[in-house]
C-alpha cells in the first residue's frame, strides 16, 4: 500500500501530519478520522479552525479537498 500524508486540523488551532499507509488519499484521510490515537502525528503548524477535521496533502503540501474527513 502506499503512503498518504494526512492532515489534522483541531479546534485549538493546532495543525499535525502523520503519514497513512492507503490505496487512496480519501481512504487515508478516512483511516485517520478513525483511528486518531494509534497514529503518530507530527506538529505542522497553526491555522483558524473550530472543529477537527482530516485532509490528505498534495505532494505540494496542499489539502486535497475531495478527501476531507471529520467534523465540517
Amino acid at each position: 500500500m502506499a503512503k498518504f500524508s494526512v492532515l489534522c486540523r483541531v479546534d485549538a488551532f493546532i495543525d499535525y501530519v502523520a503519514d497513512v499507509e492507503a490505496s487512496n488519499g480519501a481512504e487515508a484521510a478516512a483511516l485517520a478520522a478513525e483511528n486518531p490515537d494509534r497514529i503518530h502525528w507530527r506538529r505542522r503548524g497553526e491555522a483558524e479552525f473550530d472543529a477537527r477535521t482530516f485532509f490528505t496533502l498534495d505532494a505540494l503540501g496542499r489539502e486535497i479537498p475531495e478527501s476531507q474527513r471529520g467534523d465540517f
